[in-house]
């Protein structure tokens, strides 16, 4: 290598003081809202059936009850590591901190530089083109293989790619994270969403499959339009950008750079040595997302094969070990502020555990809906299900709740309708409450605020809003 490039003394995730403040602050809140309503909201418990289970339909008030402890709320991000679920939290984590590190390395030997300019020269005349393929995949990912955290991997190489052919990192935000939400909440066999529920439920996942098929196109093509327009607006005033600032200094370090550091021989070694990289990676991703066994091991296939080859690929690289493990350990700091959000949207859930008043949130449901018309009723279920994802992030966790009561609730409504509202309420919000850590990663590896996207994606949720209602409608007027 010729020389040394500016990128490396730079952390793929540089997150600024003023979004790490801004964001912490907002989950601390957050956090202090739910103690208080532990301390408002009536406790109770379910019954448990002879097997272990949970029985949905027996609830107990438990009078008396105080809410949870001050300093034990307080606590709770870090006691939320120690929990029911710390070892998923733990996994996600490490999950997190090792592909940002690995991803550290490709930028410093130069591998995001050849292939964003290997990919930039080719697509440069079918730019618009490569987005809408971009985002289709993306989508496809979440619809059917349900990936989302996992996404957070590609999101420096695609929004490098959309500076690279003219947008910005924004773009490449959308045509990817946002995209890949899209594809989670128009979930067609998504494993963790559609599947699973299905099968709390005992509903047939390919039964009338053809209408999640409709509604995944219908958003694709919302999403496409969000993104489209504001690529015009910035093609016409580049000041419009969200990220011009982000954008500006990311060329400046270099990591953009179109590969010219480099030799023929030394770009051809880099293009090939990240080709089979990300190749394997993605088999991997379709491999144990398709594969019921493998399923639930995909985090931890994932940490381990990029903390063997992620150093591996770029010692190949630069054939300099010290280089890349002084690289590795920089992504590895650069990307700690990120587990403060984890363990913030995360312990909500757990005061709400530990004040138990989450039964009693859910009891509710049957005196809401009773005797009401079947349309009120979906409408009813999509509004609670919304306000459990602002507190429960987890679409597993979610879909055992949710869907094992309404499996011994009757309300109405079919099995496919049930599974097709709870889809519709876990996955878009994913990309727009503040309790989603992916989606607070993701604006701070761009350097977005979280109160500027809300603002900026205000239209494409209300369209949202109303599609869903409109499918929603239909799918009860239908039988479906």
């Amino acid at each position: 290598m010729k020389t040394k490039n500016k990128a490396e003394s730079r952390s793929l995730v540089d997150l600024s003081k003023k979004t790490f403040i801004q964001v912490t602050a907002l989950l601390f809140a957050l956090v202090i809202a739910a103690i208080a309503l532990t301390w408002v909201i009536p406790k109770g418990s379910f019954g448990v059936y002879p097997d272990g289970s949970t029985n949905y339909l027996e609830y107990e008030r438990l009078d008396g009850a105080s809410g949870i402890p001050v300093w034990k709320g307080l606590l709770a991000p870090v006691l939320v590591f120690f929990s029911d679920n710390g070892l998923t939290l733990i996994m996600l984590t490490l999950f997190l901190l090792v592909i940002f590190a690995a991803f550290q390395v490709m930028n410093d030997v130069g591998g995001v530089s050849v292939l964003v300019g290997e990919a930039s020269r080719r697509f440069r005349k079918r730019r618009m083109l490569l987005m809408a393929a971009i985002a289709f995949v993306f989508m496809c990912f979440g619809a059917f293989l349900g990936q989302f955290e996992e996404m957070l991997t590609m999101l420096p190489i695609v929004s490098a790619l959309a500076v690279m052919v003219g947008f910005d990192s924004f773009t490449g935000f959308l045509v990817s994270i946002i995209a890949c939400g899209f594809g989670f909440a128009s979930a067609v066999t998504n494993p963790f969403t559609v599947l699973l529920a299905c099968g709390l439920i005992g509903a047939n996942p390919m039964e009338h499959i053809y209408y999640r098929v409709i509604i995944f196109a219908v958003m694709y093509l919302l999403l496409l339009g969000f993104a489209f327009i504001y690529i015009r607006r910035i093609s016409k005033d580049p000041s419009k950008s969200l990220t011009a600032a982000h954008d500006k200094r990311l060329r400046e370090s270099g990591a953009l750079g179109s590969g010219e550091l480099f030799s023929r021989a030394e770009a051809k070694r880099i293009r090939i040595t990240y080709a089979v990289f990300l190749t394997v990676c993605l088999a991997l991703l379709i491999t144990c997302s398709a594969v019921g066994a493998l399923r639930d091991y995909t985090v931890p296939v994932l940490i381990a094969y990029f903390l063997i080859f992620g150093p591996a690929a770029g010692i190949i690289c630069c054939r300099s070990p010290k280089k890349v493990f002084a690289s590795f350990l920089r992504g590895i700091v650069g990307a700690l502020p990120t587990v403060v959000f984890i363990a913030l949207a995360s312990s909500i859930k757990f005061i709400f555990d530990e004040g138990a008043i989450m039964p009693t949130i859910v009891n509710q449901i049957n005196g809401i809906v009773e005797g009401k018309n079947l349309f009120l009723i979906a409408l009813v279920l999509y509004g609670i299900i919304l306000v459990l994802e602002f507190f429960i992030s987890s679409s597993t966790a979610k879909a055992i709740l949710v869907m094992g009561m309404l499996a011994v609730v009757n309300v109405g409504l079919s099995k496919q309708m049930l599974v097709l509202i709870y889809t519709f309420a876990d996955g878009y919000t994913n990309v727009l409450f503040p309790t989603s850590p992916v989606l607070l990663i993701a604006l701070s590896m761009i350097e977005v605020d979280y109160f500027k996207w809300v603002k900026k994606s205000a239209p494409l949720f209300a369209l949202n809003l109303l599609l869903v209602v409109l499918f929603i409608f239909i799918g009860v007027a239908a039988g479906y």
